[in-house]
């Protein structure tokens, strides 16, 4: 006669088997060559260059922070160009501007990567209608490897531009680098502006019309004159 108030034997519920240690020489040793550990090497610690010159900057600044979390990436904020690779044109460039940007260019090491972000560094922006002063498109200065369009981007456009950045990067060869060359820095034509004389110079607030009123008007009108602006006038008429 069976005891039915016996205990039931404890037991394991969906049991997992350890996997055995493979022999296979494929899953034991890493083969790669070169172009892919120097690749994998480079794409994994990008370091920007801290340049901003406008509004774009601020998101490029939240993209730095914890909510984004731009190191995830390898990617350290470097302000100096001896150890930056990426440099990200973060706001509108202007001719005043473009040669500094140019210098910092030059600055960096190679190899080394152009992430042109916002409306107006590509193409002017809103200032490409009427502006004298906005460059229409970084890529007349340097060569630009990602566009990031919008008015603003935001942080997330940023990680897209990283993450396709990424995958050039894994797809270049150290032989056929060598190979590509700068043949030009900007295409450019002369203008046909011509110089006018200024207009405000100031000379206006000097007008006797302004320091005291004609004498006509001030007849017409009723109005005395202040006793402080014919002692004023005595007062040049005896330098005078």
């Amino acid at each position: 006669m069976t005891n039915i108030t016996e205990a039931p034997k404890e037991r394991i519920i969906n049991p997992i088997e350890r996997p055995p240690v493979t022999q296979d020489l494929s899953e034991n040793v890493i083969l790669t060559t070169v172009d892919d550990l120097y690749n994998w090497a480079r794409l994994s610690s990008l370091w920007p260059l801290m340049f901003g010159t406008a509004c774009c900057f601020i998101e490029f600044a939240a993209m730095i922070g914890s909510r984004f979390d731009f190191d995830r990436f390898g990617l350290v904020p470097r302000a100096t160009t001896r150890q930056a690779d990426l440099i990200i044109t973060a706001g509108t460039i202007t001719m005043k501007m473009a040669p500094a940007l140019v210098r910092l260019y030059d600055q960096m090491p190679e190899p080394k990567y152009v992430i042109a972000m916002g409306a107006c560094t590509i193409t002017g922006g809103m200032f490409s209608a009427d502006s004298p002063t906005a460059v229409r498109g970084v890529d007349k200065l340097i060569p630009v490897d990602v566009y990031i369009p919008g008015c603003p981007p935001r942080p997330e456009a940023i990680m897209d531009a990283i993450i396709k950045l990424r995958k050039k990067v894994a797809n270049e060869s150290i032989q056929e680098r060598g190979i590509l060359k700068q043949t030009h820095r900007y295409y450019s034509t002369s203008h046909k502006m011509k110089v006018v004389p200024e207009i405000l110079t100031g000379t206006y607030i000097k007008s006797a019309t302004r320091q005291q009123p004609p004498k006509e008007l001030a007849a017409a009108i009723g109005m005395p004159i202040p006793p402080a602006l014919l002692t004023a006038k005595k007062e040049e008429e005896r330098r005078g």
